[in-house]
């Protein structure tokens, strides 16, 4: 039960959730987006977060749909990750979204909650680095389209009030050869110790992490590195390894030197299965 109470609201257009955001920001409500809900409730029954509104985007078409359009992807920002995964349109977003949480949670928490949320690990911006993604906001001056390597820096960097309307992905991405491999401490269902994504586009392999450090991220000098064709793999996961060395996340998931291990192993299997494609 959350302990306090609050105004709900479920808008049919991003201009009228936009409109009440900011009429309840001028209110001193403090208001909230909301779509599947797993983190604002859980943070507010627990006394972490206390709005005064909550503004659900469920009731916006632009936001709650999957399809392919014009040879476009396109993923409204309250599509759950159970949706993403059964809609096989998107085959390592699916299988992405199919590692976080139990099914329970994926069949509530959104690719927008997910995106935007406190939890640092971020797993479905993997895919979406890798694949010369496009992110949909709306916000003061209306709809606007946004790479999403650019709006994407350690977490989704928005204006007061703007609002995740859907991401968009080319078609061609979705088919492309790729691997996905998620580390945990323990059990299956867990905060990843080392989640890596990997595509292989135009015979270069892309690579973007998340666990190793503490945001999820994609690097161009380790791309360059596992491109390089006069370097072995040996050397390749030195010098990768290397460049990480001081940034490694060390924490109750796994110390610094133990994530380094698995990245090792990680990144010789990937390479290996990629260049083999």
């Amino acid at each position: 039960m959350i302990p306090f109470k609050f105004e709900y609201y479920k808008p049919e257009t991003l201009e009228e959730a936009f409109d009440l955001f900011n009429d309840l920001s001028l209110q001193g409500k403090v208001p909230v987006y909301y779509g599947g809900g797993t983190e604002i409730i859980t943070m507010a029954r627990a006394n972490n977060i206390h709005m005064g509104a909550v503004i659900d985007v469920k009731g916006i078409t632009e936001c709650c749909n999957i399809e392919v359009r014009d040879n476009r992807l396109e993923i409204g920002s309250a599509v759950t990750l159970s949706q993403i995964t059964e809609s096989k349109l998107f085959p390592l977003l699916g299988q992405t979204s199919a590692r976080i949480a139990d099914h329970t949670v994926q069949c509530k928490l959104t690719i927008g909650g997910n995106l935007c949320g406190t939890i640092i690990y971020r797993e479905t911006s993997l895919p979406l680095l890798l694949c010369d993604s496009t992110a949909v906001v709306f916000g003061r001056n209306g709809k606007r389209e946004v790479p999403f390597n650019q709006i994407f820096n350690e977490k989704l960097v928005l204006e007061p009030g703007e609002i995740l309307a859907c991401i968009i992905v080319d078609s061609e991405y979705c088919s492309l050869p790729y691997i996905h491999v998620k580390k945990t401490k323990n059990e299956k269902i867990a905060y990843p110790l080392l989640t890596v994504a990997a595509i292989k586009k135009d015979n270069q392999i892309r690579v973007a992490f998340s666990g190793l450090c503490r945001f999820p991220f994609r690097s161009l000098e380790i791309e360059s590195y596992i491109n390089d064709n006069t370097l072995n793999n040996k050397e390749k996961i030195s010098k990768i390894i290397g460049s990480l060395s001081d940034s490694i996340l060390s924490d109750i998931e796994g110390s610094s030197n133990y994530r380094k291990f698995v990245l090792e192993k990680t990144l010789k299997n990937t390479i290996k299965m990629l260049e083999k494609v």
